[in-house]
């Protein structure tokens, strides 16, 4: 009887260490699937969408698997549409030694991008904000010719220069008020991505010198919204622009008594040309209402704005007026409402612009809107101590001279 059941022991023990010896992970034959933690080589690539490309030729380039083509429109499916691709903009690859596809991301804008990964056999598509880390950058210059010129070559500088002149915009016209040594200073947030430079962000003060005068802005926060103020905590934004444009000449200024130059006879010229490419867009320079848009005599096409007080701004010679300008419609300032053009008595392309008060045509060189009130007492004290400090940074500023921003981002890099 022992005996028998020292066999049956025995017998259960030796089942018991087989199954434990078959589900040893040393024994497990199959083949790992995509998603599992056993080490693959991956191969990445990464490059620029050319003009024409598809996905299906991103794929054909890079010598993916075929089959994945489906599942990554099928994951990208109501998150972003990859028919769309944009030329130029950056994307970029990770594929297994099958030619598989791990993961790729593409980059929809600045600020975008579209990330796909891989899962066992699916795909998962969702787009991503970027987190720049943010660093404060100052420097400075001085006008020799234009702001553009000034600040240096490149995209980033021009868009800057948009940037700068955007808030002095009530101030200063770019296209008639900048003298030769006039100097401004600027602090702006650069946008990293580990130590690589990828963009200006915002403004964060700024100090223009234009012919003696100085101008200063501060971007500060109230209530969610941010603004410029002078440094008394008042608002820079007016009831008017300073120009429909920026960054372009004036070819004619007012006067009482002009030469027409097609009509060949003097007669008042009641506004100011600004000679510009055809196509350049037309800004109303304040909020109103349209009272008139479409075609009139020698104006050509024609956009005449009403604003508050009896003020009412005129846009000539324009190629074309912007869809949905018309007899009643609301518009804000800084609204494109047309672009710049040769129709009517025209010599070539520009805008004719007037203002008239109380329908009386006036020098729109001479009118300076009033500011409105200043910050609240309760906003004064922060506000200073962000002046201090953004004074420090405005002493600070790093000279242009001899150098431009690219050259002066590859040392920020390189720190």
């Amino acid at each position: 009887m022992k005996r028998s059941h020292a066999a049956y022991g025995m017998m259960v023990l030796a089942v018991v260490v087989c199954l434990v010896f078959l589900a040893s992970p040393g024994r497990d034959t199959r083949k790992p699937v995509f998603g599992d933690e056993a080490p693959k080589n991956l191969r990445k690539v990464s490059g620029t969408v050319r003009k024409g490309d598809v996905l299906s030729r991103l794929f054909q380039r890079n010598n993916l698997h075929v089959a994945d083509l489906s599942r990554v429109k099928e994951a990208a499916d109501g998150v972003y549409d990859l028919g769309k691709l944009s030329s130029g903009r950056p994307y970029s690859m990770t594929i297994d030694t099958d030619d598989r596809l791990n993961s790729l991301t593409y980059w929809i804008d600045d600020d975008t991008y579209l990330s796909l990964s891989r899962d066992g056999e699916s795909l998962t598509a969702a787009i991503e904000k970027v987190e720049y880390d943010k660093r404060q950058l100052s420097f400075s210059g001085i006008i020799e010719d234009n702001l553009v010129a000034s600040l240096g070559p490149g995209r980033d500088a021009v868009l800057l220069a948009l940037d700068l002149s955007d808030i002095f915009a009530w101030d200063i016209d770019f296209n008639t008020d900048l003298r030769k040594g006039d100097t401004f200073r600027i602090v702006v947030e650069g946008l990293f991505s580990g130590n690589t430079f990828r963009k200006f962000g915002d403004i964060l003060s700024a100090e223009f010198i234009n012919d003696g005068q100085r101008y200063l802005a501060y971007r500060y926060d109230v209530k969610g919204h941010a603004g410029y103020y002078d440094v008394e905590g008042r608002p820079l934004k007016r009831a008017f622009l300073k120009a429909p444009l920026n960054f372009r000449r004036i070819s004619s200024y007012y006067s009482g008594r002009r030469l027409h130059p097609i009509l060949k006879v003097y007669r008042p010229h009641k506004g100011i040309d600004y000679v510009a490419a055809a196509g350049t867009p037309v800004s109303a320079l304040g909020d109103g209402v349209v009272h008139f848009a479409g075609c009139r005599g020698g104006y050509g096409r024609l956009v005449i704005i009403r604003h508050r007080n009896g003020y009412s701004t005129w846009y000539g010679h324009l190629s074309r007026i912007t869809k949905g300008i018309r007899s009643g419609s609301r518009v804000a300032q800084g609204d494109i409402i047309g672009r710049v053009g040769s129709t009517g008595l025209a010599t070539g392309p520009h805008l004719h612009f007037e203002m008239r008060v109380a329908g009386r045509a006036v020098n729109p060189l001479a009118i300076r809107s009033v500011r409105a009130e200043p910050l609240g007492a309760g906003h004064r004290t922060r506000f200073r101590k962000y002046v201090a400090s953004m004074e420090r940074r405005l002493a600070e500023a790093m000279p242009l001279t001899g150098t431009s921003i690219p050259s002066m981002l590859a040392s920020v890099e390189r720190e």
